[in-house]
């Protein structure tokens, strides 16, 4: 398969697996703990942790572009910035 029109750089597929790996580990978490525990956070309105990967991964996916367009191709910390809006997401929304 060619694939030399897609910029395959280790920081993209990175970025790519984490997305997959992340909607896969949600995925057992609901199967095993259905439910996705709601919560009213720093937004005021009821997310569950599927809401609150939603909108991390947004996020990360304007970060990366945001990065894209500002400084350039090298994305290593445009990863770092979206792990830690994730995590900030994850733990205020």
């Amino acid at each position: 398969m060619n694939l030399s029109w897609m910029a395959w750089t280790l920081p993209t597929a990175l970025f790519w697996m984490g997305i997959i790996s992340c909607i896969l580990a949600m995925c057992v978490w609901e199967y095993f703990s259905p439910g996705g525990n709601p919560r009213v956070g720093i937004l005021r309105f009821e997310t569950t942790r599927g809401d609150r990967l939603f909108i991390s991964l947004l996020g990360s996916a304007f970060i990366h572009l945001a990065w894209l367009g500002l400084v350039g191709p090298s994305l290593w910390w445009a990863m770092a910035i979206s792990l830690v809006y994730a995590v900030c997401v994850f733990k205020t929304v």
